[in-house]
């Protein structure tokens, strides 16, 4: 997975942490938690707000 891969992200982001408050959280923590995702192989300096924004969107709606 790279940081492209939204929809991956979020199903692999909910398996990982299903108890985590998805709305509320910090672009820091989605950021450390993205990058620790088991197949992530995209590189820390490829993310920005847009992606984040995106990447916890999917996994909102994942979840629901």
């Amino acid at each position: 997975m790279i940081w492209t891969d939204v929809t991956d992200i979020a199903i692999a982001l909910e398996e990982a942490h299903p108890g985590e408050d998805n709305v509320h959280l910090r672009f820091t923590d989605l950021h450390a938690w993205v990058m620790a995702l088991p197949g992530f192989t995209g590189k820390a300096d490829e993310s920005n707000e847009k992606i984040l924004e995106a990447i916890q969107m999917a996994w909102i709606d994942e979840r629901e």
